[in-house]
C-alpha cells in the first residue's frame, strides 16, 4: 500500500484486494463477491491490530516524554502525534458512517442476522446489488449524490494534514513525498493511467461504479488500511525525534580487545579491557575510511581485505579511520572518529610433500599447501599453468599433474590471491626390466636352462621415483621378442604379447652354450587415475646363456 509501514498482513490483504479488483472487471461470479467478504473482514482485522501498535506508539512516545522531564521539544513531539491520532480517529469514524450508508442503502442485513463490526459485508439483502452504492458515489451532476467528491476530500485531505503536522520536525524530502494521495482519478493512478479501458475514468467510478456492495465495503476497508499506514509512519518519525540532544548509553559491558586470539604456550598473552557503552534506542551509522558497515545491537562489523605492500621483515604498516556517526533525537548527529593502526604480513605458502623440488611428468604428484598466516580463513583455490591442478578432499591438499618442462602452481584463499609457486618438472625414469622363472630372479651371467618352459619379463620401476609416487609407478611390459641364438646365427623367434613368454616353441632347437636374446619393445605405465599409457620410447635388449 502506498507510502506507509504496513505489516506482512496488510501487504497481503492488499495485493490480494487489487487482484480480485481485476477480476470484478470481468463480471465474475457469486464465488469472487464471497472473495471480498473475506478480504474485507481481513483487512478489518489487519486494520484493528495497526490501529492497536499505533496506540502503543503514541504511548510509548508519551512515556518517554515523561520521564525524561517533560523538555519544551519533547512536548512538542507529543502534542504532534497526539494530533495526528486524534486525526487519524476522526477521519476512520467519517470512513465507518460512510460503509453503515452503504449497508443501509443496498437493504442493511438479512433477517436475524446482525453486523459483527462496522461494515460487515456478511449476511446482505444486497450482497450482489451493483449500482445503490454506485449511485450514491457518483457526481450530482451524473445523476448522482456526490458522496464520492466527499471522500475524496477526506482522504486526501487527512495525506496533507498529516504531511503539514511532521513537517515542522525537518524530515527529508523523501519522507513528505510518502504521503501521496490516496483518492486519484485513473489518469493519476500507477495502476490504471495505462489502461485504455479506464482511461479518463474519475475516482468515484473508477473505485465503486458496478461494483457489488462487499466490494465496496472491502475499497472503503483498504482506504482505512492506508489512513493507518500513513498514522504509522508519521509516529515511527516523530517517536525518533524524542530527546533532541541526547545519547542515553543504555548498554554497558566489560570489552577485552586481545593483541591475537591466538598465543603459543610459552608465551605472554596480552590485551586491554575497558568498558564499552552503546545506546538500544539509537542507529549509530559506522565507517572505515568513509566506506559503511553493518552495525548491530550498536556494535558495527569491521571485514575487508587486506592489501599487501612493501614488506618489511615480512609485515607492512596499515591504518584506517574508524567513524561512528551517532543520531541526535530532534535532529543532527555526532561525529567520533579515531585512526587505527594495523599490520598486514606477507602470507608464506607452504609446501610438504615428498619431494617439492621437481614435479614428474604426467605424474599425480600430491601435495599439501598451506598458508599458516590465514589460520581458519584460509580457504584454498587453486589454478595451474603447464598441467593441472586437483583439489584434494582435505583444505590444502592438491594434486598437480603437470604436461610441460615448467610448472606454475598460483594459489588463492577464498577470491584472494596468495601468490605462485614455480617447479621444475623431471620426465619419468624409465623402469628396469628383469627376467624371471619359475624358480626365481635370472642370474644373467649364470644363465638358465635350455629347457626351461617359460619366461617372465617384469618392468620395475626406479626406486626413488616408487616411494615418492607409488601410485604412477606401475609399470608392465607389453610387446617383446626373444630370438634364439646359436653360434651366432639367429635359430627360432617368438612373439610375446605381454610379460609372459611360452618357451616350448624354441626349447626343441636351444642347445647348452646358446644364448636367447630379449628385446624389449613395448612398456605400458597405469597412472594414478588408473589410464594405461605406452611409456614412450623404450627399447631394451637382454642376452641370457643357455646351460
Amino acid at each position: 500500500m502506498a507510502g506507509g509501514k504496513e505489516t506482512g498482513r496488510q501487504k497481503m490483504v492488499g495485493m490480494m484486494y487489487l487482484v480480485l479488483t481485476a477480476l470484478l472487471a470481468l463480471n465474475v461470479s457469486m464465488t469472487v463477491i464471497d472473495k471480498f467478504v473475506f478480504i474485507n473482514e481481513s483487512l478489518v482485522r489487519a486494520n484493528n491490530e495497526t490501529r492497536d501498535r499505533n496506540v502503543q506508539i503514541l504511548t510509548s512516545v508519551e512515556k518517554t516524554v515523561e520521564e525524561t522531564g517533560n523538555r519544551e521539544a519533547d512536548k512538542k513531539v507529543v502534542q504532534a502525534a497526539q494530533k495526528i491520532r486524534e486525526e487519524t480517529q476522526r477521519v476512520i469514524t467519517e470512513l465507518d458512517s460512510i460503509k453503515k450508508d452503504m449497508v443501509f442503502i443496498t437493504g442493511g442485513y438479512e433477517d436475524e442476522h446482525e453486523a459483527d463490526y462496522v461494515g460487515d459485508a456478511k449476511h446482505l439483502t444486497g450482497k450482489t446489488d451493483y449500482s445503490k452504492v454506485g449511485h450514491y458515489m457518483m457526481p450530482e451532476e451524473e445523476g448522482g449524490e456526490g458522496k464520492g467528491l466527499i471522500l475524496k476530500e477526506l482522504l486526501n485531505g487527512y495525506a496533507e494534514n498529516v504531511k503539514a503536522i511532521i513537517e515542522a520536525f525537518g524530515p527529508p524530502e523523501s519522507e513528505l513525498l510518502a504521503y501521496k494521495p490516496i483518492a486519484v482519478d485513473a489518469d493519476e493512478d500507477p495502476v490504471y493511467n495505462k489502461d485504455p479501458n479506464q482511461k479518463g475514468k474519475i475516482f468515484s467510478t473508477l473505485a465503486f461504479e458496478e461494483s457489488p456492495t462487499p466490494a465496496c465495503l472491502a475499497t472503503m476497508s483498504e482506504f482505512q488500511s492506508r489512513i493507518l499506514s500513513y498514522e504509522t509512519r508519521a509516529l515511527d518519525f516523530l517517536s525518533k525525534k524524542v530527546g533532541a540532544g541526547d545519547i542515553s548509553f543504555d548498554k554497558i559491558e566489560a570489552k577485552v580487545l586481545p593483541e591475537s586470539k591466538y598465543v603459543a604456550a610459552g608465551t605472554a598473552y596480552k590485551a586491554e579491557m575497558f568498558i564499552a557503552a552503546s545506546a538500544s534506542g539509537s542507529k549509530p551509522q559506522m565507517y572505515y575510511d568513509d566506506k559503511e558497515i553493518p552495525v548491530e545491537n550498536g556494535i558495527g562489523l569491521v571485514e575487508f581485505v587486506a592489501t599487501p605492500g612493501a614488506y618489511v621483515d615480512g609485515r607492512v604498516r596499515k591504518e584506517y579511520e574508524a567513524k561512528i556517526k551517532v543520531p541526535i533525537p530532534g535532529g543532527g548527529d555526532t561525529t567520533y572518529s579515531s585512526k587505527i593502526e594495523y599490520f598486514v604480513t606477507e602470507p608464506v605458502i607452504s609446501i610438504q610433500s615428498k619431494s617439492v623440488s621437481a614435479l614428474f611428468l604426467n605424474c599425480g604428484n600430491a601435495l599439501d599447501v598451506q598458508v599458516p598466516a590465514l589460520g581458519q580463513s584460509y580457504d584454498p583455490r587453486f589454478s595451474a599453468k603447464g598441467g593441472s591442478a586437483i583439489a584434494g578432499s582435505t583444505r590444502g591438499t592438491v594434486t598437480l599433474v603437470p604436461n610441460a618442462r615448467t610448472f606454475v602452481l598460483t594459489v588463492s584463499s577464498g577470491s584472494n590471491l596468495i601468490g605462485s609457486r614455480e617447479f621444475a618438472v623431471r620426465p619419468i625414469p624409465a623402469p628396469d626390466i628383469k627376467a624371471f622363472t619359475d624358480r626365481g630372479e635370472v642370474d644373467q651371467k649364470a644363465g638358465i636352462s635350455s629347457k626351461t618352459p617359460k619366461l617372465y619379463l617384469n618392468a620395475v620401476p626406479e626406486a626413488g621415483f616408487a616411494e615418492f609416487l607409488p601410485d604412477d609407478a606401475k609399470f608392465r611390459v607389453a610387446q617383446a621378442e626373444i630370438t634364439l641364438v646359436s653360434g651366432g646365427i639367429a635359430r627360432g623367434t617368438i612373439q610375446v604379447n605381454g610379460n609372459q613368454a611360452n618357451m616350448a616353441q624354441i626349447a626343441s632347437s636351444a642347445r647348452k652354450g646358446d644364448v636367447i636374446v630379449v628385446e624389449i619393445k613395448k612398456v605400458q605405465r597405469q597412472n594414478f587415475k588408473g589410464q594405461v599409457e605406452d611409456f614412450p620410447r623404450f627399447t631394451r635388449f637382454i642376452s641370457i646363456p643357455l646351460n
